[in-house]
């Protein structure tokens, strides 16, 4: 088994690297992530490896960091996700992102790749959950509370509202739900919309 190769850039395809190692070019499948950071044409580079191996085909898959290349398996444990969901949805979210989208239960941040259809997403966030929090930067009860607001069905609530506001204003879904979140816990259940949108942006200003 290949774990990492370090090789001189032969060529670049839409999902393809060429790494040339002592004469030998390996076809190595990434993300687009990691295709945008390779160096040029000629030059050096050192990719992590996960070999896939089957019937009829050996193939590679390089990450420009272990993270990304442990969220990659992680994804492919997930049913319905293949290797090429997988790395759809690490061209879209880098590995922190990622992780703080599935802690949060934010759907919609990973539904944005392509490819991943609503039914998908929600298998994604609902099996890896548990493990979400080992490579995030999110508070554990952070995540509980923000999930269950994410999960909250029916009418319109103060948290939701807030989250929704500062979404608006500009700020990410999983920074948006994890500052309103720390300022429910703050404030308490019967914090008005208004009282959390205040707390929310102090918690984004500390960032």
């Amino acid at each position: 088994m290949i774990g990492k190769l370090t090789g001189v850039v032969d060529s670049v395809g839409l999902d393809w690297v060429i790494l040339d190692v002592g004469g030998v070019g390996y076809v190595v499948y990434c993300s687009g992530r990691t295709l945008g950071r390779l160096p040029k044409a000629g030059e050096v580079a050192r990719l992590s490896i996960e070999t896939h191996v089957r019937e009829d085909r050996i193939q590679l898959f390089g990450f420009m960091a272990d993270l990304e290349r442990e969220w990659f398996r992680l994804l492919n444990t997930v049913q319905g996700v293949g290797t090429k969901v997988a790395l759809a949805v690490l061209s879209t979210l880098d590995a922190p992102d990622l992780a703080t989208a599935i802690a949060l239960q934010d759907k919609a941040a990973i539904s944005r790749a392509p490819g991943v259809g609503p039914k998908v997403a929600a298998r994604i966030a609902a099996e890896l959950k548990d493990k979400a929090p080992l490579f995030a930067d999110v508070d554990p009860g952070l995540a509980r509370i923000a999930g269950e607001v994410a999960e909250a069905k029916g009418a319109a609530t103060p948290v939701r509202d807030a989250v929704s506001a500062l979404v608006n204003l500009g700020y990410a879904g999983p920074q948006a739900s994890a500052a309103v979140a720390a300022a429910k816990q703050a404030l308490g259940e019967d914090a008005t919309t208004e009282k959390l949108i205040r707390a929310g942006l102090k918690e984004l200003a500390k960032g």
